[in-house]
């Protein structure tokens, strides 16, 4: 059974706190799934549980700042959705709520697909204002990606074909 994204999205969004466009909020989640996609492709990882974690990771977060239990409750509600919009066997759910729930502890050995999730995140630091430091990061291929992530970060780089493929404009409205 594949992933809906755009049902997902939605689904996500009726209970996020946050504005859609803030700094932990849509056009984040987007360039995750770039970053993960790109790491994994070279690393190796689950790109399906990465796309996941690029939806779940901040999908609970209560403020911009700290906000300690954020990657779990994003776990939570993955599994809250479990059956009906995620669609993962047990193992493969394992490792999407491991990289949600410990996506800010700054692990940096593990399995493949959680080392993406990680780096995924980390190289869009940058759009906080903190530069990545390469040795926080899991893998020589997210290190290598470092310029090219930082400068969509910094940028605001809005990745419209993964909002449109989410169902989003991109002016952040619903076409839903």
């Amino acid at each position: 059974m594949t992933h809906e994204p755009a049902l997902l999205l939605q689904e996500i969004l009726r209970g996020y706190a946050l504005p859609w466009d803030g700094h932990h909020g849509v056009v984040h989640w987007a360039r995750v799934l770039e970053n993960g996609l790109q790491v994994a492709a070279r690393h190796g990882g689950d790109t399906e549980v990465v796309m996941l974690f690029a939806l779940f990771h901040d999908a609970c977060r209560v403020n911009e700042h700290i906000d300690a239990g954020h990657g779990t409750r994003g776990g939570e509600l993955a599994r809250s959705l479990r059956g009906t919009l995620v669609h993962l066997d047990d193992a493969r759910f394992d490792l999407l709520y491991a990289a949600c729930a410990l996506h800010t502890d700054g692990h940096t050995t593990g399995d493949p697909t959680m080392l993406a999730c990680w780096d995924a995140d980390r190289l869009d630091l940058g759009r906080v204002g903190i530069q990545p430091k390469p040795e926080l990061l899991c893998t020589d291929t997210a290190r290598e990606l470092l310029p090219w992530a930082h400068e969509r970060a910094t940028s605001d780089h809005v990745p419209t074909d993964v909002l449109a493929s989410w169902g989003m404009t991109r002016g952040l409205l619903p076409r839903w």
